[in-house]
């Protein structure tokens, strides 16, 4: 059965009673309570009855003084809490700052360090860019290698030499002795050249230079004058061959990725003293002009 409650003047002022009226009837009751019951018993009677003409039951009381007591004790746990936080974040601090000053005892710039680290970093990002520029190039040469390998079969030889990459053409092959005319058999296999280019996507659009080379030996007389005229007017030969149209008897290149050039006796690939080398030094080159990005090592590349 829920406790009866009682209007207390302090709760609801004079609805009921007048002030003297209820002073008098509470005198009366402790009274009556203090002749029958204990000290202590009547303060405990007092005080519910207060709380009873407050308008609030004893449980509703008691729970409320549960809860009071929870968020007191949460609240105590969490100023706990706070204070191990704060004492641990004090020892770290402390820490670094021991940390720090060991490093400066040892000559060790924190601000100095932190920044050759990000030097070192971005020369690291610099040196992936570059190794992947690198590899990107190096899978081009390969493919390039590759179908210039073809040439091979026709007995010419495909290397690289002072950076450059090369279709080497025997001299004795295309041309006679101090002749610039071009032999049927060196134009059949210039032609053969001129459809392998021609066929190749890549290659087609690649810049080419003929060049021309000589053995020490000098001309004796005749139009050329020097192992630089006949050299020049022999890589002419081979050009007008390979740029002339198909429809004309030529390999059909195009005129503007092709150029001529004559060496003499400036690029000797063996020695002039004996007539075999003087053979592989009588040559025409077809030299494969690398893109500004190729210009590395190709020798390197190559092994």
């Amino acid at each position: 059965m829920e406790p009866r409650k009682l209007g207390h003047p302090a709760c609801l002022g004079s609805r009921f009673q007048s002030p003297g009226e209820a002073t008098k009837e509470a005198t009366m009751h402790r009274s009556r309570l203090a002749r029958s019951c204990s000290l202590p018993f009547a303060l405990l009677a007092s005080l519910s009855l207060s709380l009873s003409a407050c308008g609030y039951s004893q449980e509703e009381w008691d729970q409320k003084l549960r809860e009071n007591e929870k968020l007191a004790a949460e609240l105590k746990a969490q100023r706990e809490a706070q204070k191990k936080a704060q004492a641990d974040n004090a020892e770290a601090v402390k820490e670094i700052e021991d940390l720090k000053k060991q490093l400066t005892e040892r000559g060790i710039n924190l601000d100095t360090a932190n920044a050759s680290i990000a030097e070192q970093r971005k020369a690291l990002e610099e040196y992936a860019r570059r190794t992947e520029q690198l590899d990107a190039i190096r899978k081009r040469f390969e493919l390039l290698q590759s179908k210039l390998q073809k040439l091979t079969q026709l007995g010419l030889k495909v290397e690289v030499r002072n950076n450059r990459m090369l279709i080497q053409l025997p001299g004795d092959v295309l041309f006679d002795s101090g002749k610039e005319s071009l032999k049927d058999e060196g134009k059949k296999i210039l032609l053969q050249i001129a459809d392998i280019v021609r066929g190749d996507a890549d290659l087609s659009k690649r810049q080419f230079q003929v060049a021309g080379y000589t053995d020490s030996k000098p001309l004796a007389g005749g139009p050329f004058k020097d192992n630089w005229g006949l050299s020049a007017m022999r890589a002419r030969s081979v050009l007008v061959l390979l740029t002339t149209p198909q429809d004309k008897g030529g390999g059909g290149l195009p005129t503007s990725n092709w150029s001529a050039a004559g060496f003499g006796d400036t690029g000797p690939v063996a020695t002039n003293d004996t007539e075999e080398g003087r053979n592989k030094n009588r040559r025409v080159e077809l030299v494969v002009q690398p893109d500004v990005e190729e210009m590395l090592n190709l020798k390197s590349l190559a092994k």
